[in-house]
C-alpha cells in the first residue's frame, strides 16, 4: 500500500524576506496533509541550496535535474508540488516555469498569471479593464526616483497615500505616508524590497481577506475574514506577531458578502488560477453611502499556519483543510 501513495513535496523557504514566514506555512501544510494518503515531505530552497527536510532530523539534497532525493539509497520522485514560498521563486513564476519544464503538477497559478500578480501595479491595471475596482496608482522604476515631484505625486493620489514594493511580498517595504516629507524616505524603504515601486491612494473602509478554490467540479468561495488593528495598516507585525483582530465572518451586511464571494469568484475565473488564492479588499462608501468593493491585491500562495486567514476561514465554513488540500491535490491527475 506504501508504494502507491503520491509524493508530495512542500515546497517553501525562499529568497525574500518572507522565507521564515513560508517555513512556517509549510509546517502549517504539513500538519493537515493527509498522511495516509500521501507521503509528504518539505523542500526547503533557498538560493541553489534545495534541501528535503528529514523525520530523522537530517537533510537531503534535492536533484534539481529531475526534482528528486536520496533516502536510504533508493531514489524518491515528487508526484506533486505543493508551493508555498511567499515571495521569490515561488509566487512570481519562477518556480511554477520549473515545474512546468519537468511536468510535474503544481498547486499555485500558472506562470503568467504568478507574474502578473506578483506585480501589483501589472494586476491593477489589467484587472482595472475588467471593471475591478482598484485604487489609483503611479510606478517608479530604481533610478527613476525623481521622476515625479512630491508635489505631482500629493496632486495625483493625495495624502496619506501607500508606497510599497511593486513586486515583492506584502509584508515588508510597505509605508503608510501622511506628507510629502515622508515621500523620500519611504521610496528607500521600498527600493530595498523591490526594483520597482508602487505608490497608490489612499482608501479608507473596512479591510477584508477571502479565500477561494475551485475543482473541475466544485467552486468553493470561503466567508471572509476582517481585519481590524490599531496600527496604521495591516503591516507585518500585525499579520504575524498578534497585533490584529481577525474576525471570521467578516461583519458584512449580507449583500456585500454575496457580493464579494461573486467578485473573487469572478476574479479566479478571469486570472484562470488555481488550487487556493486570497484576494484582500477595503470596503469603502460611494457617494450614496452604499458599499464599495475594492481589490487590493491577490496572494497565491496564503499564509497557512493554524492561525491563517485561510485555515480559519475553512473552519468557518465547516470544512476540514486536510480535505481541502485533498481536493486541490488531486483535481490535477
Amino acid at each position: 500500500m506504501e508504494s502507491i501513495k503520491r509524493n508530495i513535496a512542500i515546497v517553501c523557504g525562499g529568497d525574500s524576506s518572507e522565507h521564515d514566514v513560508s517555513i512556517r506555512s509549510a509546517q502549517g501544510l504539513y500538519s493537515f496533509f493527509d498522511k495516509e494518503r500521501y507521503n509528504v515531505y518539505m523542500v526547503d530552497v533557498k538560493g541553489q541550496n534545495w534541501n528535503v527536510d528529514l523525520q530523522n532530523g537530517d537533510t537531503a539534497r534535492v536533484d534539481k535535474n529531475d526534482f528528486s532525493f536520496l533516502l536510504d539509497g533508493k531514489r524518491v520522485t515528487f508526484d506533486y508540488a505543493y508551493i508555498t514560498i511567499h515571495g521569490t521563486p515561488g509566487e512570481n513564476g519562477l518556480m511554477q516555469g520549473y515545474f512546468e519544464l519537468l511536468n510535474i503538477p503544481y498547486s499555485t497559478c500558472s506562470v503568467l498569471v504568478e507574474a502578473m500578480t506578483f506585480d501589483k501595479y501589472v494586476l491593477n491595471n489589467y484587472l482595472r479593464g475588467f471593471g475591478v475596482n482598484v485604487a489609483d496608482s503611479m510606478l517608479l522604476r530604481r533610478g527613476e526616483e525623481d521622476k515625479y515631484t512630491e508635489e505631482e505625486i500629493e496632486k495625483r493620489l493625495g495624502m496619506p497615500c501607500f508606497v510599497k514594493p511593486a513586486a515583492d511580498g506584502s509584508s515588508f517595504g510597505v509605508s503608510k505616508v501622511k506628507n510629502a516629507d515622508q515621500l523620500a524616505p519611504a521610496l528607500r524603504v521600498a527600493f530595498m524590497e523591490s526594483d520597482e515601486v508602487m505608490i497608490e491612494s489612499y482608501m479608507k473602509g473596512t479591510e477584508i481577506s477571502i479565500g477561494c478554490y475551485k475543482t473541475k467540479d466544485k467552486s468553493v468561495v470561503f466567508p471572509a475574514t476582517e481585519v481590524v488593528t490599531t496600527n496604521e495598516f495591516f503591516d507585518y507585525d500585525a499579520k504575524y506577531n498578534g497585533q490584529v483582530q481577525e474576525i471570521t465572518p467578516a461583519r458584512l451586511a449580507p449583500a456585500t458578502a454575496k457580493r464579494v464571494a461573486e467578485e473573487t469568484s469572478r476574479i479566479y475565473d478571469i486570472l484562470h488560477c488555481n488550487g487556493i488564492i486570497r484576494i484582500d479588499y477595503i470596503i469603502t462608501k460611494d457617494a450614496e453611502g452604499n458599499d464599495k468593493i475594492n481589490m487590493l491585491e491577490i496572494n497565491t500562495t496564503p499564509g497557512m499556519t493554524a492561525t491563517s486567514f485561510i485555515p480559519q476561514q475553512v473552519r468557518a465554513a465547516g470544512l476540514d483543510i486536510k480535505d481541502v488540500l485533498t481536493d486541490i491535490v488531486e483535481n490535477q491527475f
